[in-house]
């Protein structure tokens, strides 16, 4: 049979701590070492190569002359090889895989309205799919505004030239464009991390601590906005914050250390635009940055205990999913693998039940003085009855009687080496021998 669901509530339910149970965490490693990384691992292999290829279309065949009349045709002739295969090869494979997801959302009825009104398919909220939707419009975008495809007309004595006067329009959005894609292919290739798991509830910390950061940019942008508004209804004549957009741009450099010190003597002259100044860069230095860091320190002090327990998590959703793309054959190779047929082995030649999986440890990791097996001899026959068990250990009404033999006999020795001593004293004979006849007829009694 198939795969149960259980991997796939566990990684449905977000809990860290079930996740890191030992048994989950058993067959999790069973499914993702044996069985879910190559297939994996093939598929990011891809998407590396196809990444590579866009690296060398966009950052490095047209970068390898300070001079656009030093390229040579053989390089345009690269450059467009590096995007025919990035087309075909990458953005077609987005547009299925969109398409699939989409279309499968849309028939299963599993679709989020934003805000009860707009409709979005449920897939979309996974940064991944996101990301890939992002990047597979941008590879769109790049094919319509391709300045080879647009100088392909002109009339040029280089074959595939990017730089006719049909492009120079199109040239400055299409890098814009570009540069996003660069950055989102960047961006999916993290998924890498899920083979370490130190790597990777790292990454989940930082994305889990962003949010506090996004929280501190928008109060710095309202902070800007509204000191800006204010500085621009003064009477003043600096140019520095001549309007809202001005000063609202000087604003972010005295908050980021970039404003230019020699230009605080002009402002210096306006002692009100001084004051507010001061003012928004208490507030900022003082106030907001350290209110930054204490969220900071709290969001990963909330994060730290489960961090390894969301790196499982994310770990765990791969493992579904890339489970889904394995073959029947293929399942059925890996169940016969685990030998859930053959009876396991408690110790050498101790042969237990099957159906599981054994795991071997040091001897010394986990001492135990008590075996935890009980045996018993004699027939297996089920008419036989069940042998009585006996209380190994003694009990604690045996430990007592052991305990009150042992003090008699002490005092009983003690007794007797005494009277030796003093054989001159009959007071302490006497003592000795009662102390001996008495502990002979306890001893008796008992």
């Amino acid at each position: 049979g198939k795969m149960n669901k259980a991997m796939e509530w566990l990684s449905d339910n977000k809990d860290p701590k079930i996740i890191c149970h030992p048994a989950v965490v058993m067959f999790s490693d069973v499914f993702w070492g044996q069985l879910a990384n190559r297939y994996f691992l093939l598929g990011r292999l891809y998407f590396l190569f196809m990444l590579i290829v866009f690296l060398f279309s966009q950052s490095i065949l047209n970068h390898l002359h300070a001079h656009i009349e030093d390229e040579k045709e053989e390089e345009y002739i690269g450059i467009f090889a590096c995007r025919i295969v990035i087309y075909l090869g990458s953005m077609t494979r987005f547009i299925y895989q969109q398409m699939k997801q989409l279309i499968t959302d849309c028939r299963s009825g599993n679709v989020t309205r934003i805000g009860g009104i707009l409709p979005v398919p449920t897939y979309l909220f996974s940064y991944k799919e996101f990301g890939s939707m992002v990047l597979m419009t941008c590879l769109i975008l790049m094919l319509c505004l391709e300045p080879i495809l647009h100088c392909l007309g002109s009339d040029n004595k280089k074959l595939f030239y990017p730089h006719c006067k049909e492009a120079k329009n199109i040239k400055d959005a299409y890098s814009v464009i570009a540069a996003v894609a660069m950055l989102l292919y960047w961006l999916l290739l993290t998924d890498l991390t899920v083979f370490s798991m130190r790597i990777s509830a790292f990454l989940l910390v930082i994305g889990r601590v962003a949010s506090e950061v996004g929280l501190f940019l928008g109060a710095l942008v309202y902070i800007i906005v509204s000191f800006a508004s204010a500085i621009s209804s003064l009477n003043q004549k600096l140019k520095d914050f001549a309007g809202m957009h001005v000063g609202g741009l000087s604003l972010w450099e005295i908050a980021l250390g970039m404003y230019p010190t020699s230009h605080f003597e002009q402002v210096m002259d306006e002692p009100f635009v001084m004051v507010a100044i001061w003012l928004f860069a208490v507030l900022i230095a003082v106030f907001l940055m350290n209110l930054l860091i204490a969220q900071l320190n709290g969001a990963y002090a909330a994060v730290y205990d489960d961090m390894v327990g969301y790196a499982r998590l994310n770990r765990a959703a791969v493992i579904v999913t890339t489970l889904e793309q394995v073959s029947d054959k293929r399942w059925a190779r890996f169940i016969q693998a685990q030998r859930f047929e053959e009876r396991l082995e408690f110790n050498e030649g101790d042969i237990g039940l099957p159906g599981g999986l054994q795991l071997t440890e040091p001897s010394n990791a986990n001492p135990t003085t008590v075996d935890a097996i009980r045996r018993f001899g004699g027939s297996t026959s089920r008419a036989m009855p069940w042998p009585e068990e006996e209380n190994l250990d003694g009990g604690d009404d045996d430990k007592f009687d052991r305990l009150e033999k042992l003090i008699v006999r002490a005092t009983k020795n003690r007794g007797g080496s005494g009277g030796s001593k003093k054989g001159g004293s009959s007071s302490a004979g006497a003592s000795g021998s009662g102390g001996g006849s008495a502990g002979a007829e306890e001893e008796g009694s008992e």
